[in-house]
């Protein structure tokens, strides 16, 4: 009878609790529904100035469950509801413009100095690659084929004439992206993606991948060089190749990173390695791809448009100075960390 009497005791005891609190945690339940979907203006002014009296009266009632050992239910029930009050009221909120912000100003030049060897290895087996396409056409013609595939090509090779190739850099065009210039693009975004993409196994195909585009600039410039045409190349190439090899850059040194991360995870595991450097690769690559806009623009428009070889050269070495002041030069604050 006496345990019965006191079951009965603490089912009134918290029968009574409920009772007495329940309206306010439904209130301010409701309260914070409301806000979270939409936003404080969806509120009164009074509803608003009864949100933290209905936050500490719900601290009130988990601190009182808990010392009397009320319901387990009941306690994560008050738990859950405190900390959504609490992230609500106390914790940091930013606006979709901040938070742009905060990207454009910290986050990714952030990521690209974090990546500052991987992208220089990049840039390194760029010119490796290079070199070596360059190298090999000029060796054997028949290379040329075996380095370009003929919708790169777009019927140019070795056997060209030089009124031919002359024709594609100063042939001009009234229409933003075409032939050979379209296709750059789109095989340029290509080689940034499968860069990025293919990081996961050790960064292999990361190296592979960036050297094998060297290559190809190496090739293709190696049949205008031979015709006398290798400084206009330069100038048709750089008024939008600055920018889009350095976001290939900034694509397989992501890539190199995660792959890198996986191999050698240190203390880690290779999971938690892995996704530690993929949140400072995925905020490069979302930079890649406004780099990439940004390259194809100035392809699409300045490169077809602009003839002069001088003026080539100064809009792609005025794009490369920005990006590396960008990056390397201007450290900005980001909101709410001063």
């Amino acid at each position: 009878m006496t345990l019965s009497a006191g079951t009965d005791a603490v089912r009134q005891s918290l029968a009574s609790f409920r009772q007495e609190r329940e309206a306010d945690w439904k209130a301010f339940e409701a309260l914070l529904a409301r806000v979270e979907k939409r936003a404080p203006r969806a509120l009164s002014e009074d509803e608003l100035l009864s949100l933290p009296l209905l936050y500490r009266s719900a601290l009130s009632s988990l601190s009182v469950a808990r010392a009397t050992s009320l319901d387990s239910a009941l306690i994560a029930y008050l738990e859950a509801l405190c900390l959504r009050g609490y992230f609500y009221l106390y914790g940091a909120r930013r606006s979709l413009r901040t938070r742009i912000g905060d990207f454009f100003l910290h986050d990714w030049p952030a990521a690209i100095r974090d990546l500052w060897r991987e992208v220089w290895t990049s840039v390194g087996l760029t010119a490796i690659g290079a070199i070596a396409g360059y190298w090999l056409v000029a060796s054997d013609k028949r290379c040329y084929d075996a380095i370009i595939v003929p919708s790169l090509a777009g019927g140019r090779n070795p056997d060209s004439s030089a009124e031919a190739l002359r024709s594609v850099l100063y042939g001009g065009g009234d229409h933003f992206l075409s032939g050979f210039a379209a296709y750059l693009f789109t095989h340029n975004t290509q080689v940034s993606i499968l860069a990025f993409a293919l990081g996961f196994a050790f960064a292999v195909p990361s190296v592979l991948i960036i050297l094998m585009n060297g290559c190809m600039l190496g090739a293709i410039f190696q049949i205008y060089a031979a015709k006398g045409l290798g400084f206009e190349l330069g100038g048709w190439l750089s008024i939008h190749g600055t920018t889009e090899l350095f976001a290939i850059a900034i694509a397989g040194a992501a890539g190199m990173r995660i792959g890198t991360s996986i191999a050698f995870p240190g203390e880690l595991t290779r999971m938690a390695a892995a996704a530690r450097a993929g949140r400072v690769a995925a905020t490069a690559m979302i930079g890649v791809t406004v780099m990439l806009l940004f390259a194809g623009l100035l392809e699409g428009i300045g490169r077809q448009t602009i003839t002069s070889d001088l003026a080539r050269y100064s809009i792609g070495g005025a794009m490369l100075a920005l990006w590396l002041c960008y990056f390397y030069l201007f450290r900005m604050v980001r909101h709410g960390d001063r």
